[in-house]
């Protein structure tokens, strides 16, 4: 019923690499997680693919991906490494700005994900 993101970008051999299995949804990632990790949250508005004929065949998420990171090379190379996965079976919609977490001065980038998901 969700996008198959963990399940996807966990099993990538450079995503492996740089995350392991740190790739949470969003509110679960431990309190000490190690660096780089990354959170994903599913954004309000998707949607059944409804048909007037028929049961819907598929559901439209849009996802937020969020990479920490002690640094900007590392958190480009995260997201570099979840984008080459991700656009094998869905679309970047956005991407948003670097910039340093005020609490704990980590770097953070975060991008949009439209993903259809066939049931």
């Amino acid at each position: 019923m969700f996008p198959p993101i963990f399940a996807l970008c966990t099993a990538d051999g450079a995503v492996s690499e740089l995350l392991g299995s740190r790739l949470y949804p969003a509110g679960d990632a431990p309190q000490d997680v190690a660096l780089p990790y990354a959170v994903w949250q599913i954004i309000p508005g998707g949607a059944p693919e409804n048909y007037l004929a028929d049961r819907p065949d598929a559901d439209s998420y849009t996802l937020q991906v969020d990479v920490y990171a002690s640094s900007v090379s590392a958190a480009g190379d995260v997201t570099e490494a979840l984008r080459d996965v991700i656009e094998r079976h869905a679309y970047i919609v956005r991407w948003g700005a670097l910039d340093t977490d005020p609490d704990t001065g980590n770097r953070h980038i975060s991008f949009d994900v439209d993903w259809t998901v066939h049931r």
